[in-house]
Order: structure tokens, then sequence, then C-alpha cells
């Protein structure tokens, strides 16, 4: 069911077994993301993907045959951009504008999966990699081309992409800036598949279908962890898991799924 119109800048899509679809709807920009009201539109999407506890997995895409371009090049530097001749006014820009977007992504509790469906730069190619997966059609491109236009990863990238490549191939990917395509993406764990364009959406669905047999609240509390244990110690992490146990232990789903288990069937999960 698509709640939103075919005009606006995010498309927000949810289906009955709990996957909602969030698609990048400008396709004449490339689905550039820099200008304020893509940033609104899809922070108001992911927002009510978080809120609403019976959707149990995003999948984020773009219209047409890019997923992102990144910077909208004709408007950044143009009134309302992030671009100022002041730069203290440039700096402020960016971290109301852009980096909200890391922000939002990194609070999220509902997995996100990128289906890639196109090229994805720059900002486009930090965006897959806010997400918690990453599927990669065959024609997707993946590029961290700040320095291609005289400008640095402003929206995270330089936080985001060792953790995902390594150092090496991160530094590769920036100083250069040069494109790589699906296949690189995979052997440089970048993406975790690549499949044909036109099985794009329904290998995503598959995977966001697996996630979603799962109990929803454990999922989240999951996801979770695993975004917080690389910013802690092996203490805290243990004190937080601990902490997210008590609370799996007392679901309605561990006791139904450990009763399945037992008397070999398939459990239904209800989240609660």
């Amino acid at each position: 069911m698509s709640d939103h119109a075919p005009s606006d800048p995010v498309l927000f899509a949810r289906s009955d077994d709990g996957i909602a679809t969030i698609t990048l709807n400008r396709p004449d920009t490339r689905n550039a993301i820099s200008d304020l009201p893509m940033i609104d539109a899809l922070l108001a999407a992911l927002d009510e993907a978080d809120r609403d506890i019976t959707i149990r997995c995003v999948i984020l895409t773009g219209a047409g045959s890019a997923f992102s371009s990144g910077g909208n090049l004709k408007t950044m530097s143009g009134p309302g951009g992030l671009a100022d001749d002041l730069p203290a006014q440039t700096r402020r820009n960016y971290r109301t504008g852009i980096q909200r977007i890391p922000l939002a992504m990194e609070a999220l509790e509902v997995p996100v999966i990128a289906a890639v469906n196109g090229p994805a730069i720059g900002a486009g190619c930090d965006l897959t990699l806010m997400c918690d997966l990453r599927i990669a059609s065959e024609t997707a491109r993946f590029a961290e081309s700040f320095v291609k236009v005289g400008i640095i990863p402003g929206d995270g990238g330089a936080w985001l992409l060792p953790r995902v490549v390594g150092f090496s191939k991160a530094c590769e990917m920036a100083l250069t800036g040069d494109a790589i395509d699906a296949a690189e993406a995979l052997s440089c764990g970048l993406v975790s598949r690549v499949v044909p364009a036109d099985r794009l959406m329904d290998e995503a669905r598959a995977l966001a279908a697996r996630i979603t047999a799962n109990p929803p609240h454990v999922v989240r509390m999951t996801k979770r962890l695993l975004r917080q244990a690389g910013q802690v110690s092996l203490s805290a992490c243990l004190d937080m898991s601990a902490a997210s146990q008590a609370l799996a232990h007392a679901t309605a789903d561990h006791t139904e799924a450990v009763a399945a288990m037992l008397t070999k069937r398939k459990p239904t999960f209800t989240g609660r």
C-alpha cells in the first residue's frame, strides 16, 4: 500500500508482510539527496518506518536508472543550497541538512536493505553505506567521488566507508574518486550480493522476508547491538547484551520459538 502521491520526493509503501519500501523519487535529478525537500521526505519516511512496530524491515531503492547521484551540483551553491559565501553558514547548512540523514539512519531500530538499482555516487554511495545490508543490480556502480568535484565527504563517508570496505580500499575509493562496478563492490564487501537488474527487488524482498520471519523485537534489538558493538568495549557490549537478553527472554515470541522447535513445527510470531 502506497501512502504518498507519485510526485512526492520519496515514496513509501508498506505491505501486509511487514516490509516497507522507500523509493527515492526524483529520477530527473537521478535521485540527488542534497536538497531539503528530499532530505525532509526521506527522514519522514524513515521515522514512519521506525515508529510503526508492524514494519519489520525496510527496503530502500531509487526510481529510474540510478539509486542516487548524491549531491545536486546545480543547486548546491545556489539559494537554499548547502554551500554559502560564508563558511560558517555552509557548516550550519550541512549540520541542519544532509548530515541529519546518517544520524537518523544510525538511530533506526528497523533493519534497512539497500536495493541498489543503478549508480550510487558520492552521497548516494554513502547512503548505501548507512543501510544494514546492500544488494546490487548488475548495473550498479559506486563512487566516493567527492574529490572529483573538489570537496570532501561531508555526510559521514569518512566514518562509514572504512567500516564497510576497510581502510585501504576506502582510501583508494575516496582519494581517487573512481567508480567501481557491482562485481568489484561484491569482492570488497561493499555489497553482499549482485543480481540481474530484473531480479533486484524480488531478491531484496526475499531477503527481507527471511528477516521478517523472525521475532520482530529480537530483530530490532539484535540490529542495535550490532550497530553499538563496534563503538564500545567488550565489557560494555556484554552489559548491553545482558539487558537486551532479559527483555528477549520475557517475550511471548521466545516462548513460542522454543515450543515450536521442541515440537518440530513452524513458529508463529506475534511481536509480543
